[in-house]
C-alpha cells in the first residue's frame, strides 16, 4: 500500500465519525468502536516516530470529535451499561437423565472437576440428587449446571417433572443416558421441545462400552465401529419415539477430551445467544488449545469496550499518569481474565491434582505476575510503562483538553489490556501443556 498511514486513519476515522452521528444503539456504538479498534492497530505498522505521531494525533482528534460535549457522558453510559450486562449474565445448564446415568460426573466433568475437588457434585452408585441442585463454574459464578433428580421412578411424567424442577429457569436441558435412550427420555424430550426449550441427547460412559467390546471382541475391535453402532442404536431408538433427525452425543466424562465432547460443547457454546454465548465460552475449563484462542479472542472483542468506560467514567488525571481511567475498571478484568485462563490458585490446585502434577511444577511455567501482584500499584505501573509508547505524543503537546486525555487514555489502556491478554493467553496454554504432559504419562 502506498498510501501513507495518516491518510489510511483520517479516511478511516471520517467513516467511524460518519456512522456515529446519531447512534441510538449499543450495537452501531460497537461497530464504530471495532473501527477504531482496528484502525489502531495500524499505528504499530509503520515504525517511523514522526508517522507514528502524526498518525496518533489524527486519531485523538478524531476520537475528540466524536465524543465531543454532552454526547461523551451518553457514550460512557453506554460503554458502562455493555460492560454491567456481561458481568450480570446469567446461564443455567440443566442435566436429567435417569438414576446412575452419571449426571453428576457429566457436571463435574464440565466444570473441569473430578469427584474429590472442593465444590464437586457427589457421585456414586445411588441416587445422589433428590431434588434441582445448582453446581456453578468456580470462575465464573453465573454460569450454573443444575442436577436435577433422576426420571427413572415408576410413577414419572413429564409434565409434573418439569413443574417440579421449576423448568423456567433453565436456558436448555442436557439429557443423559447410559445404555441406551428410553422411553423417558423420549417423553421428556417432547414436553421440553413442546415448551420451546433446546435439549441435547448424550450417551455417557461410552468408555465402558468400548472396553467391554474390546474384552470380548479382541480380533474384530474397531473402536470407530463400536461407536458408529452405538449412535445408530440410540438413532434408531429416537426416531422410532417421533424424533425426525436427534443428535447424539458419545462421551465419557472419566475421559472428557475425547470422543464427541468437544463437539457437545461447541455446539452448546454456538447454540446460545450473544451474551450467554460468551459467559459459557468463558467458564469453560482448558479442555484444549483451541478453548484458550476462542477465549483469547472473545476478551480481545471486549478490551475496546473496557479502555472506552475506563477513559470516559473519570477524565480526572491519576497521580503520576499524564492520562486519564478508571483504574477500579482495569483491575477488575485484569483478575478476571487472570481467573478466566485458570492461572488462580483455586483452578491451579484443582488441575495438579488432575494431572498428578505438583502446583509449583505448574507456576513455573508462569511468567505473568501471581494474582496476589495484581492490585492497584501494579495497574499504575502498566499504565506508566504504556505511556512509554507515546512519549513523542505528550511531548508535543504540553496542554492536554479533557478530550484528547480521553483519546489518549483510550490508546494507552487499550495496549495495556491488550500486552495483558497475550500474556495469560500464553501461560494458559503453556500450562495446559505441562499437565496434559503428566497426564499422558500416568495413561502409559
Amino acid at each position: 500500500m502506498d498510501m501513507d498511514l495518516v491518510s489510511v486513519l483520517r479516511k478511516g476515522m471520517e467513516s467511524v465519525s460518519a456512522r456515529m452521528k446519531g447512534m441510538e444503539s449499543v450495537s452501531a456504538l460497537m461497530k464504530g468502536m471495532e473501527s477504531i479498534s482496528v484502525l489502531m492497530k495500524a499505528l504499530h505498522v509503520r515504525l517511523d516516530p514522526k508517522e507514528f505521531f502524526n498518525g496518533s494525533i489524527k486519531v485523538f482528534e478524531e476520537f475528540m470529535d466524536i465524543f465531543k460535549d454532552k454526547e461523551q457522558a451518553e457514550v460512557a453510559s453506554i460503554a458502562q451499561a455493555e460492560l454491567d450486562l456481561f458481568k450480570s449474565t446469567m446461564l443455567n445448564i440443566a442435566v436429567t437423565g435417569e438414576t446412575g446415568a452419571g449426571k453428576s460426573s457429566f457436571i463435574n466433568a464440565l466444570r473441569g472437576l473430578t469427584a474429590e475437588d472442593d465444590g464437586a457434585a457427589p457421585t456414586g452408585v445411588t441416587e445422589m440428587t433428590t431434588e434441582p441442585t445448582v453446581y456453578p463454574y468456580p470462575n465464573h459464578p453465573n454460569v450454573r449446571l443444575w442436577d436435577l433428580p433422576g426420571i427413572g421412578a415408576p410413577d414419572f411424567q413429564p409434565t409434573t417433572y418439569l413443574q417440579q424442577v421449576n423448568f423456567e429457569c433453565y436456558d436448555f436441558f442436557v439429557i443423559i443416558a447410559s445404555e441406551r435412550f428410553k422411553c423417558n427420555h423420549m417423553a421428556l424430550a417432547q414436553e421440553i421441545e413442546r415448551m420451546g426449550k433446546r435439549f441435547y441427547f448424550v450417551l455417557s460412559k461410552v468408555d465402558e462400552d468400548l472396553c467391554n467390546e474390546e474384552r470380548d471382541h479382541p480380533r474384530t475391535f474397531s473402536q470407530e465401529s463400536v461407536l458408529e453402532r452405538l449412535r445408530m442404536d440410540c438413532r434408531k431408538h429416537l426416531q422410532k419415539a417421533g424424533m425426525s433427525n436427534p443428535e447424539i452425543f458419545l462421551l465419557s466424562s472419566c475421559e472428557f477430551t475425547k470422543y464427541d465432547a468437544p463437539g457437545l460443547v461447541k455446539t452448546l457454546k454456538d447454540d446460545l445467544p450473544g451474551p450467554k454465548r460468551l459467559a459459557f465460552l468463558l467458564s469453560l475449563p482448558h479442555l484444549s488449545a483451541e478453548i484458550i484462542e476462542e477465549k483469547k479472542a472473545a476478551l480481545k472483542k471486549l478490551i475496546w469496550l473496557i479502555s472506552l468506560a475506563s477513559a470516559l467514567v473519570n477524565i480526572i488525571p491519576i497521580p503520576r499518569l499524564s492520562v486519564a481511567c478508571d483504574i477500579s475498571i482495569l483491575l477488575g478484568f485484569m483478575i478476571a481474565f487472570y481467573k478466566y485462563f485458570g492461572l488462580d490458585d483455586g483452578s491451579l490446585a484443582n488441575l495438579a491434582r488432575q494431572s498428578g502434577k505438583p502446583i509449583a511444577e505448574l507456576k513455573a511455567v508462569i511468567l505473568s505476575p501471581e494474582a496476589k501482584e495484581i492490585n492497584r500499584d501494579f495497574v499504575i505501573k502498566l499504565l506508566l510503562k504504556e505511556e512509554k509508547v507515546l512519549p513523542r505524543l505528550i511531548a508535543y503537546v504540553p496542554v492536554l483538553g479533557p478530550m484528547l486525555t480521553v483519546g489518549i487514555s483510550f490508546s494507552t489502556t487499550y495496549f495495556m489490556l491488550l500486552r495483558f491478554l497475550s500474556e495469560v493467553a500464553e501461560d494458559a496454554e503453556r500450562v495446559r501443556k505441562t499437565a496434559l504432559k503428566e497426564d499422558k504419562k500416568k495413561r502409559k
